[in-house]
């Protein structure tokens, strides 16, 4: 496979028009990917997801995607139904369309660049494969001020012109003073067999808050790694919540710094997994400075086969007074042949703060399945009834009503 990256690497140099310190960059994060490889278990992080054994079995052999010349023709069936929405569309890693027209056009910019200077704490092998092999970066201005008037949808689909590719993309996004943003990137692949490599990265200023939402619910037999960055000033809000359950193997990790006062980051999370699918949340959240707040829970319903892992840690520097970091995982076990394994960590300086981590798993209370069949329910419908009021609990965490509302129906969740 390093052989292939390199081939890969050459082509992609030839086709961009890149100048020689951006290809000396691009050059450096696949010597640093090259040396380090895919991640393994030796990693901390990366404990109890093998990534090169997972692409190894359900890719095989993989080439690096970097012709992005080709377009691609958008298939509309994939749009969101019942929410007026702007729309960025990707197609095998290549914009088709750019849709903002609910929007001032003064007050938000997009622009695409061939490298990034910026700086990722936190940095592994997949954030440089993706820093060597990203087409353009995309960047997102909401300048000061301005709040979406609606969502803004990231359609990330495929076709079937690509097979055993990995794909890069990259997107940056500055929330100035006092704007807001909500986001939801949507996973929608109609190919199979591809690993798909995307990092985000927000910069959130003074009183800016972001909802981000990342949908994964089409089941297919993609490989997916998801990497966010974000840095946020006082008194800024990011609110994200992942619903995971489409994709064969898929990775979210965000990594949070709460840098300004009254900072407040939340993170929560579903996952719905059967059929040998494995997926895994990864939080870091780190509080830098006084009087700011975290908050996360996940919720998991395993099937036969399954696996899902959460790793979550908060750290609190001895600056960092007054903090208050939660974080609870909880999940329902509903074969033997299912797995769940939580990894809650508390790295802790300072001496004024309020923090608190708890994981637990179980399969159903067969009680209160008997209870509901005595009222008249039969045994599946029991068990549905539980398993809503199990992850209707971190729906419930969404503020914006119209996400929620669309949420449930993609996961035709009842009340």
């Amino acid at each position: 496979m390093t052989e292939q990256a390199k081939k890969d690497f050459e082509k992609t140099i030839k086709i961009l028009d890149l100048s020689e310190a951006e290809v000396k960059l691009k050059k450096q994060s696949l010597d640093k990917f090259i040396s380090n490889g895919f991640p393994s278990r030796k990693l901390e992080d990366w404990k109890f997801s093998d990534i090169n054994q997972i692409i190894q079995k359900n890719i095989g052999d993989l080439s690096f995607h970097n012709d992005y010349s080709l377009s691609n023709k958008i298939d509309t069936s994939v749009f969101v139904d019942g929410l007026e929405h702007n729309k960025i569309v990707f197609i095998n890693g290549r914009i088709e369309k750019v849709d903002l027209s609910y929007e001032d056009e003064n007050n938000v910019e997009l622009n695409e660049t061939l490298s990034s200077k910026n700086e990722i704490k936190n940095s592994n092998s997949l954030i440089d494969l993706n820093s060597a092999f990203t087409n353009k970066i995309y960047k997102i201005l909401i300048k000061k001020d301005y709040h979406f008037k609606k969502p803004l949808i990231i359609y990330h689909t495929t076709n079937n012109k690509v097979k055993s590719r990995n794909i890069n993309i990259r997107l940056e996004f500055k929330l100035e003073q006092n704007s807001s943003l909500r986001l939801i990137d949507y996973l929608n692949y109609n190919s199979e067999k591809n690993f798909i490599n995307i990092f985000y990265d927000f910069d959130l200023k003074k009183y800016s808050i972001l909802k981000n939402y990342k949908i994964d619910n089409n089941h297919n037999k993609n490989i997916g790694y998801l990497f966010n960055n974000i840095i946020q000033d006082e008194n800024s809000i990011s609110e994200n919540f992942i619903l995971s359950c489409g994709s064969s193997f898929l990775k979210n990790e965000i990594n949070c710094d709460l840098r300004g006062n009254y900072s407040s980051a939340f993170i929560n999370g579903i996952f719905s997994l059967t059929d040998n699918q494995q997926h895994e949340i990864r939080t870091s959240i780190n509080h830098l400075t006084e009087n700011t707040k975290s908050y996360q829970l996940i919720k998991s319903v395993l099937g036969k086969e399954s696996k899902a892992v959460y790793q979550g840690k908060i750290f609190v520097n001895s600056e960092a007074q007054k903090t208050d970091g939660y974080q609870l995982s909880k999940a329902i076990l509903l074969d033997e042949t299912s797995e769940f394994n939580a990894k809650p960590e508390l790295e802790i300086y300072a001496d004024d703060v309020k923090c608190s981590h708890g994981s637990a798993s179980g399969s159903l209370d067969e009680n209160s399945i008997f209870y509901l069949m005595s009222r008249g329910l039969n045994y599946q419908q029991s068990k549905e009834l539980l398993i809503n009021g199990f992850v209707l609990d971190v729906i419930e965490k969404i503020t914006d009503p119209e996400i929620k509302n669309l949420i449930k129906n993609m996961i035709g969740l009842k009340e």
